[in-house]
């Protein structure tokens, strides 16, 4: 049995409005990094657990994102321009690393940014400054790291190395 064309494109719309739609929101304008930030993150799924390295830099109006493993393999390059995301170099696209990089904008954004840069029902900030964008978690348990925890459970540990800190 084969599906009409129309009920097939419906269906396919449908599926591409749910991945937008679960897609973590990003702030209205970008945290301001003053130099690159390097950090070693450590990643732990249902599949197991990774080392990786992030690069943010600030390039002008744009931020770029770089996530590399161990041996120093691009995992995923984004850049943020004009409050979207653009695919940086040839890699394929990596919807995971994209919604992590949205995350850590969010964690990145200073408390006091927070209100103007988010819409009010997408996030919540504790009184032990953890914060929550949709249904993922932040927290900051010391002064160079921070975590994030996904809602299918997925962690990120994010350590600041120290040639990158302010």
């Amino acid at each position: 049995m084969t599906l009409p064309r129309p009920l097939v494109f419906a269906l396919a719309c449908l599926l591409l409005l749910a991945a937008c739609a679960s897609q973590p929101p990003l702030p209205s304008s970008p945290p301001p990094l003053a130099h690159t930030l390097v950090y070693q993150v450590e990643r732990q799924t249902a599949e197991g657990s990774d080392a990786l390295l992030l690069a943010i830099q600030p390039e002008g109006q744009a931020l770029r994102f770089s996530l590399f493993d161990p041996l120093g393999v691009p995992q995923a390059r984004q850049r943020l321009l004009d409050g979207a995301w653009h695919a940086d170099g040839l890699l394929p696209p990596n919807p995971r690393a994209r919604t992590f990089f949205s995350v850590l904008l969010f964690a990145l954004t200073p408390a006091d940014q927070l209100p103007r840069a988010y819409a009010a029902g997408d996030w919540h900030r504790a009184a032990d400054d953890s914060r929550t964008l949709k249904d993922w978690q932040v927290r900051y348990p010391a002064a160079e790291r921070l975590e994030l925890e996904a809602p299918d459970g997925s962690r990120y540990r994010l350590t600041l190395l120290p040639e990158s800190a302010p």
